[in-house]
């Protein structure tokens, strides 16, 4: 083992007072309380930093009216803070060991909570970026050291257990996440949904500063930085994700200053994989990737957050743009997607000591796409009450995921390397949510072009039953208040094209959740590819 790679086993191996007893090498079979405690406040990080993804979004509109900027816009307030997490997921291992796990981990729960109570002070857009950057930079690191303390610090019997709750934070977050915000934004006004992290911060600090152990600083890891890689991954990341933030907007390859973009983000990117595999220290071990399970499951791990955080956000947009939804309206739909994985989640660890994991997962992942295609086929009424038992569905499928999922992808990553892959698949998960809410947002817009050019062509005034339709329209317009029977078949015509353009919105809605089960059931066919795992490296064959 390299000296590295044994203090990152050391480093994270002493995470609390009592590692004699915690170490992840199966040697006991319970954790003590004092672990637990860690593992458990480490937890309420990493719902925190993937609740805040998604609590703005059925906020949005009320945010943007209270910061004066407008709807092109206001996606920023949910894309910046993505952008730093996405940045620093991949540092944490690294930074961890600088500045040791503890002192890292409770600066960056404090600045989370900072951050995210400046959000609510902001009075315009760009500082609204800023802080929103800033509170996904700290809260993103909470997110793999959660995930790496489940990993080192839980003998492995237990480890199911830490998976499962750590699988509640990415799975059930999200999906409650808009519930939260929107509850809070028509309650007690928009900047509430900034405060809801402080409470919960001062518990996991307050528990984390007792349980976790002191370990030195290594400021000497600053000369051995792979800064290289540090800064083309930073600048090519922040590049491709503001590609897919702003491409459905400026036509994609159509702008100049997408097209640019692009250029900067494959430069970088190709360069940052060229220092990868071939500096001494890398800031990303990618040769990981090529051991077959944590690849291929690497990959199935992509494609499930592509499909998470995609269902997360075309679920309230399609409530609020189709059906008018408030965002209190939209966060009550979406707890039909949360709250049952409550229940369902503690359940997975028992059904993996008595069936293959892999074939859990690949249930869980095709009863999920099962869920999207039960929505492909909307009509102008389907609303909140027809997108109940679809949403009872998804969570079952979602409850069933993620434990097992992560269980297969790093079942045969040995200890000293956790942190690093902790790393990789926690980055790619949320980078496949950054790639899939891009590509439904831009099939929804095309789709609805092409679903009302289909319908215009049927919808024409020789047609008996449009000439009909419209004749009813101005009779009901005449009677209620347009006296004038030009002005009222004028706006009989407005309220057809209205009812095309609604149709139109509707049916390409239904087009992106056939795009979501595809996604999902391509992860369930990746899934299917992986080895058995019987013990922590060594897969069985």
């Amino acid at each position: 083992m390299s000296s590295q790679g044994r203090f990152a086993a050391t480093n994270l191996g002493v995470a609390s007072g009592d590692s004699s007893q915690n170490t992840a090498s199966g040697r006991f079979d319970r954790a003590s309380m004092s672990t637990w405690i860690s593992v458990l406040a480490a937890m309420i990080g990493s719902f925190m930093a993937i609740l805040n993804i998604q609590i703005t979004n059925a906020s949005l509109l009320n945010i943007e009216g209270g910061i004066g900027t407008g709807v092109d816009n206001g996606s920023w307030i949910s894309t910046s803070y993505l952008i730093g997490e996405i940045i620093v997921i991949p540092l944490t291992d690294y930074l961890s060991r600088v500045f040791s796990f503890r002192l890292y981990m409770l600066a960056s729960a404090v600045a989370f909570a900072i951050f995210s109570v400046a959000c609510a002070f902001t009075h315009d857009l760009a500082s609204m970026i800023a802080m929103r950057g800033l509170q996904g930079f700290a809260g993103g690191v909470l997110i793999p050291m959660a995930f790496t303390l489940v990993l080192t610090k839980l003998p492995k019997a237990q480890q199911p257990i830490g998976l499962a709750i750590f699988a509640l934070s990415v799975t059930f977050a999200p999906a409650i996440g808009p519930t939260i915000g929107g509850y809070l934004t028509e309650t007690y006004g928009w900047q509430t949904i900034f405060f809801v992290n402080v409470l919960p911060t001062i518990v996991m600090v307050t528990a984390l500063a007792l349980t976790l152990e002191k370990t030195p600083m290594r400021l000497g890891l600053l000369k051995e930085g792979d800064w290289g890689g540090i800064v083309t991954m930073a600048i090519g990341l922040s590049a491709l994700q503001t590609i897919l933030e702003e491409g459905n907007k400026d036509d994609w390859f159509a702008s100049q200053f997408i097209l640019r973009l692009a250029g900067v983000a494959l430069i970088s990117l190709a360069t940052f994989v060229w220092i990868e595999l071939t500096v001494e220290k890398p800031l990303i071990r990618l040769r990981l990737l090529m051991g077959r399970n944590f690849g291929v499951g690497t990959i199935a791990m992509t494609l499930l957050g592509f499909a998470l955080f995609g269902s997360v956000y075309i679920l309230p947009a399609y409530l609020g743009q189709a059906q008018g939804y408030n965002a209190e309206q939209i966060g009550s739909v979406m707890a039909w997607t949360g709250l049952p994985q409550l229940i369902l989640i503690p359940l997975v660890p028992q059904l993996m000591k008595r069936f293959d994991t892999r074939y859990i997962a690949v249930i869980g992942l095709m009863i999920f796409a099962y869920s999207c295609f039960m929505n492909t086929a909307m009509s102008p009424d389907y609303a909140g009450d027809q997108l109940w038992i679809p949403n009872i569905v998804r969570a079952i499928g979602q409850a069933m995921v993620l434990t097992p999922l992560t269980s297969v992808t790093t079942g045969d990553i040995a200890p000293e390397d956790v942190a690093a892959a902790s790393g990789i698949s926690n980055m790619l998960r949320n980078l496949g949510g950054a790639i899939g809410t891009a590509v439904l947002a831009t099939v929804i817009t095309k789709r609805e072009q092409f679903h009302s050019n289909i319908i215009g062509q049927s919808v024409t005034l020789g047609r008996e039953e449009v000439h009909s339709r419209v004749s009813q329209l101005t009779e009901y317009f005449i009677a209620h208040g347009v006296p004038d029977p030009s002005a009222a078949r004028a706006q009989s015509l407005i309220a057809l094209g209205k009812a095309v353009k609604h149709q139109a919105l509707v049916m390409a809605f239904s087009d992106t959740f056939a795009v979501l089960g595809f996604v999902l059931a391509l992860a369930a066919a990746a899934v299917m590819l992986t080895r058995k795992v019987t013990s922590r490296g060594a897969p069985a064959h």
